[in-house]
């Protein structure tokens, strides 16, 4: 092969991305210079994250360059290699998606051991997914046994993970919120106590029947109405671990909740924020744990797959619809 193909950012959104603010540019398989691998993508990860980087505005991780690849989180099969650490057939996570071949240096990508598990799970249960949720619930919440957990976007690539491992570590009750009747049966299979579809009601009087003791942790991943609805559920001394906060990403205007955040003050909450790659300190617990749930058959992972690096802009605004289950990867 020769030839590669790239997703380009072609314009900055106002408000929604459209398919015209990306672009299919076809371009020359690179070779590899001293130190350097070239990668034959076989999934790329589309993520909520990257929709404020193609805002020109300044935050925790550059904004994507117009006219240029996007990038983000791959996993595939080395098929050039100048670097004495990695070889021609390895398995490697990466960071330059968007992508059907990439050259990047080698110390820039990890090898994974694809025996273990399917090389698209290094994207999604056994990659910056399954961490987000682990250190999330377990470092920045610090569930304890027998606590209330409220979980937003749960049937989501971290939201569904979120609520097994706090069922696997001793939560005395789990409550997933999400946009369809068939992603409220999911969680439930996937032994969340409680679930219910925003979609029917107030998330406030949805939540108060799920939790009517209140909850201790909420992780949010949504913000908006979800986490005013979780500051007024909170029993005293909770925590609210923000991951993400997908409702307010397209939007134009500031948003209208949460408006009762004095609550904070009376109540002593802790709301933090967070950053995945703050916590890769625990990584090698997070492996080993996640690895052992996952081989005595205790955690489960969905995943949604749309074929073809040309589609990679449907799948992306596909996620931002809600119209995943489990981790939104896009197959080479």
């Amino acid at each position: 092969m020769t030839s590669n193909r790239e997703i380009h950012l072609a314009r900055r959104p106002e408000g929604w991305p459209t398919e015209d603010t990306f672009r299919l540019v076809e371009t020359d398989v690179p070779t590899p210079g001293p130190g350097q691998i070239v990668v034959r993508n076989q999934y790329v990860s589309v993520d909520p994250y990257m929709r404020g980087r193609m805002n020109d505005v300044k935050s925790y991780v550059p904004p994507f360059a117009l006219d240029a690849p996007l990038d983000g989180a791959a996993v595939g099969e080395v098929v050039a290699s100048e670097s004495p650490d990695i070889s021609v057939g390895d398995t490697v996570l990466h960071g330059l998606g968007w992508r059907e071949y990439a050259l990047l240096d080698a110390n820039r990508a990890r090898t994974v051991d694809a025996s273990i598990a399917p090389a698209s799970a290094y994207l999604s249960v056994l990659g910056m997914p399954g961490l987000t949720a682990y250190a999330g619930l377990l470092e920045v919440a610090a569930l304890k046994p027998g606590e209330t957990v409220f979980v937003s976007a749960a049937a989501g690539s971290v939201g569904s993970l979120v609520g097994q491992i706090a069922k696997l570590k001793g939560a005395g009750r789990v409550i997933g919120s999400a946009g369809s009747a068939a992603k409220v049966e999911r969680l439930r299979a996937l032994g969340f106590d409680a679930a219910f579809d925003y979609h029917d009601g107030s998330v406030r009087d949805s939540l108060r029947t799920a939790a009517p003791d209140g909850i201790d942790v909420y992780f949010d991943n949504v913000g908006g109405d979800h986490l005013e609805a979780a500051i007024s559920a909170m029993n005293l001394h909770g925590r609210v671990a923000i991951c993400g906060m997908i409702a307010q990403y397209n939007a134009t205007e500031p948003p209208a909740a949460p408006r009762n955040l004095a609550l904070v003050i009376g109540k002593r909450l802790t709301l933090r924020g967070f950053l995945v790659n703050d916590h890769n300190d625990v990584r090698a617990t997070f492996v080993q744990d996640v690895a052992g749930w996952l081989r005595e058959g205790k955690l489960s992972y969905d995943e949604t797959v749309v074929d073809g690096i040309e589609n990679a802009p449907a799948a992306f605004l596909g996620l931002l619809r809600g119209e995943n289950l489990g981790k939104m990867l896009v197959r080479v």
